[in-house]
């Protein structure tokens, strides 16, 4: 079957699941770490060409943060999911004095499973302009943090990465922080999971519309993503609901293609959904860049 998803640690289940076991593999080093009662992370590099080919996804690090209650949940738990989430992003962001960040939010704010990424950067601390006045070339407490909406093609006219691209331009960041919605296969991660990488995205790819991807290499300066899986593509969610009760997956497949069904679809809940998960990232992010300020 063939299930379209945004997540590495999805890959590597259904990797898992076409050999019937689970185990080692060629050109990829994965650890749990458990981040206190509900919290996990899940750590996956990928190391090589191998690798690449396995879980078909570029080299680098690749981190799956799991939070299990987190809907309707109690406000400790996303305090703690914040922390968390800011520990795994210390990681692949330093603090020091002179860092310069820019943070990206991608998507539609008028399309709620897209709106991931504009209501996570309204939310995070910019202060940029704050160096400018002061004519400060940084600080012990605070990174130099920008923030960008580039908003989406079909209402600017514009590619994504070049907007982005003149923005870094103006800010020359160290770091590009870019927010986005993801696809996932499985509908129960879209109320629970977050990931990080450092190898880049593609604007809309969790709402099936892949822009230039944006990566060190198109932008010029090392990109770090996080996404929160939002949606599911129906043809995913019927085989996934349907294994084991078919006899031949590809004419389902073929079916759903040929006749004008393969749409994309999110929970119910998704409002919820976009406001705990905005909350978490972008106080997150606060942690991380801005350490002296919050804690």
């Amino acid at each position: 079957m063939k299930y379209r998803t945004d997540l590495a640690i999805e890959n590597m289940e259904m990797y898992e699941e076409e050999r019937g076991k689970q185990g080692e593999i060629d050109g990829v080093h994965m650890e749990k770490v458990e981040h206190g009662e509900g919290i996990m992370a899940t750590r996956i590099a990928i190391l090589d060409h191998r690798g690449e080919l396995t879980l078909q996804k570029p080299a680098g690090n690749y981190i799956t943060l799991e939070i299990d209650g987190l809907i309707d949940g109690e406000e400790d738990l996303k305090a703690r999911a914040s922390k968390a989430l800011a520990e795994e992003l210390k990681e692949l962001i330093p603090f020091h004095y002179y860092l310069k960040v820019l943070v990206i939010g991608l998507g539609n704010d008028k399309v709620t499973p897209d709106s991931l990424g504009p209501y996570t950067v309204s939310k995070v601390r910019v202060n940029r302009h704050w160096f400018i006045i002061y004519e400060s070339d940084g600080d012990e407490e605070q990174a130099c943090v920008s923030g960008f909406i580039p908003g989406v093609m079909g209402s600017t006219g514009m590619e994504t990465a070049d907007l982005i691209k003149k923005a870094a331009d103006i800010v020359q960041p160290e770091i590009i922080l870019v927010v986005d919605s993801l696809a996932a296969r499985n509908i129960a991660r879209i109320s629970t999971t977050i990931q990080i990488n450092d190898t880049g995205i593609s604007p809309g790819a969790g709402m099936g519309n892949h822009r230039t991807m944006l990566d060190q290499e198109s932008l010029g300066h090392r990109v770090i993503s996080i996404g929160v899986p939002t949606v599911i593509d129906s043809g995913t969610l019927i085989l996934d609901a349907l294994e084991g009760y078919i006899k031949n997956p590809q004419e389902v497949e073929d079916y759903i293609e040929q006749n004008g069904q393969d749409m994309i679809v999110t929970s119910t809940d998704i409002d919820q959904v976009i406001k705990d998960f905005s909350d978490i990232i972008a106080n997150a992010i606060n942690i991380t860049l801005h350490p002296g300020i919050y804690s």
